[in-house]
């Protein structure tokens, strides 16, 4: 970690024997540190920063690596606005366009990218009222292509991709920015979030008002495969240029799926990927049912293409063997042999945090974390991806219809509850039942296109002994002998 930098704790981390062991992390970790390293963890904790090189900066960056703390750049950052191109791919949405340029601000350069819109004048009028540069291309090339175009024709060290549906808050850089003083960072992405329901809005409205598609959540991560945020949309992002241009842009290919695969190859590529919800930018949701259910479906049908790109990255679940065979069991009604599988896992569990205080406790405690993760996993699949598996099986079987309309409905009233939108429960359970056998729809055919079946099928993944049911967690040892 740079000097100068400060950490603060993930606040869903747990620490444990006098503040030596952290539990915590994606995947779930358990970090044991000497008592230096307790000591100079305490001192980050406490507001001290990296003083430099050394073990210190070393324990930090491991620590943001796990997802188990998070970075605190210095301010003021090193880059300004001045440092800054924006470009902006718009195709025949010349208001939209015009909001999106009115929210950028000063910057070094401005690019809108006109990816053969059907009336180029409207969008060139637009264009020139906010002084910022055009450039057209005939015939739409997608996204990815015009996105290409606009990077090519900058020249700032950083580079802002800005959708033409988006529209970003005043100081909307200022967030991001301070990211970018990590050398190997190279993309910094915003929350991305519907507005909030005007009073004449109808359900679909209401309902993206607190379940965008494009918003990734509350909490700050590291963005990588299998993490807590396993990609950013590319509605809004930040990204260096040099990163950009080593890993070749965007993948022209992709007309869906391209932010995936751009992040998913920054990552390859060493470079490290950051989600900072302090910054908000608006989205505009798709209004008429059937564009929202068609936006679903190419979201799940880009799955396909890109688990070709990258194999093993988009399986439908993720399960230790010992979680899957436990699972099994459960849907074959033999209960008493899965809560055994279980009762062992714990005890191998236990047995390896004696050093803790009250590890029958903890590994109790991790295991039922793991299994009600899982649960939640093969709940949300069953109507999402497995869903016309799940339908086919429900035709036949009433405990399969049973089930069915139970891990459709309640966790959808849950998630309801939760989140209170302005919609009553009947109609946001149906639309989230609707979103999520869309994307399954998507996902199918899409396979179907790429002939694989990658995205469809669970990915079992050997954990170290003791975590089998635990199935989300893994157990690291990280020991520090000095501390600067």
């Amino acid at each position: 970690m740079p000097a100068g930098f400060g950490v603060a704790l993930d606040p869903r981390l747990r620490r444990v024997d006098r503040g030596r062991v952290l539990i915590g992390g994606t995947p779930m970790r358990l970090v044991r540190l000497s008592d230096a390293g307790c000591r100079a963890l305490d001192r980050l904790v406490g507001g001290a920063t990296v003083p430099g090189p050394g073990a210190t900066a070393t324990l930090a960056r491991h620590l943001v690596a796990a997802g188990m703390a998070h970075p605190r750049p210095p301010l003021p950052p090193q880059a300004g606005v001045a440092d800054v191109a924006v470009v902006i791919p718009v195709r025949d949405r010349p208001e939209g366009l015009g909001r999106a340029l009115a929210g950028i601000g000063p910057v070094a350069e401005l690019v809108v990218v006109d990816d053969g819109s059907t009336d180029a004048r409207a969008a060139a009028a637009v264009t020139a009222a906010a002084g910022a540069t055009l450039l057209r291309t005939p015939r739409p090339g997608g996204p990815a292509a015009a996105r290409n175009r606009g990077l090519h024709a900058t020249t700032a060290p950083l580079v802002a991709f800005v959708d033409s549906d988006c529209e970003p808050a005043p100081g909307w850089l200022d967030g991001l920015l301070p990211h970018l003083d990590d050398p190997v960072v190279g993309l910094v992405a915003p929350r991305v979030t519907a507005p909030p329901p005007a009073p004449g809005d109808g359900p679909l409205a209401r309902y993206e008002s607190v379940r965008s598609p494009l918003d990734m959540g509350p909490g700050e991560a590291a963005v990588r495969a299998g993490g807590l945020v396993p990609y950013v949309p590319s509605a809004v992002l930040l990204v260096r240029r040099e990163a950009a241009l080593a890993v070749g842009g965007f993948d022209e290919a992709l007309r869906v799926g391209e932010d995936v695969d751009f992040v998913w190859r920054l990552a390859a590529a060493g470079w490290i990927a950051r989600y900072e919800p302090a910054v908000r930018v608006t989205h505009a949701p798709r209004r008429r049912l059937g564009d929202w259910l068609g936006q679903r479906a190419a979201y799940g049908g880009s799955a396909a293409a890109l688990s070709r790109r990258h194999p093993g990255r988009l399986a439908a679940a993720r399960l230790s063997p010992g979680a899957a065979l436990g699972w099994a069991l459960l849907l074959l009604r033999r209960p008493a042999p899965a809560l055994g599988l279980a009762a062992v896992a714990t005890l191998r569990l236990g047995r390896r945090l004696r050093p803790l205080g009250g590890p029958w406790r903890e590994a109790a405690r991790l295991s039922a974390a793991g299994h009600a993760t899982t649960a939640r996993v093969l709940a949300d699949q069953a109507t999402r991806t497995w869903w016309p598996a799940a339908l086919g099986a429900a035709l036949v079987s009433r405990r399969a219809r049973r089930a069915l309309v139970l891990v459709a409905v309640l966790p959808s009233l849950a998630e309801w509850w939760e989140r209170r939108p302005e919609l009553d429960p009947v109609r946001y359970c149906a639309l989230r039942i609707a979103d999520a056998a869309a994307y399954g729809a998507g996902v199918w055919a899409g396979c179907a296109r790429e002939r694989t079946a990658g995205p469809l099928l669970p990915r079992l993944e050997r954990r170290e002994a003791g975590s089998a049911t635990a199935g989300l967690w893994k157990t690291v040892v990280h020991m520090l002998g000095k501390v600067d």
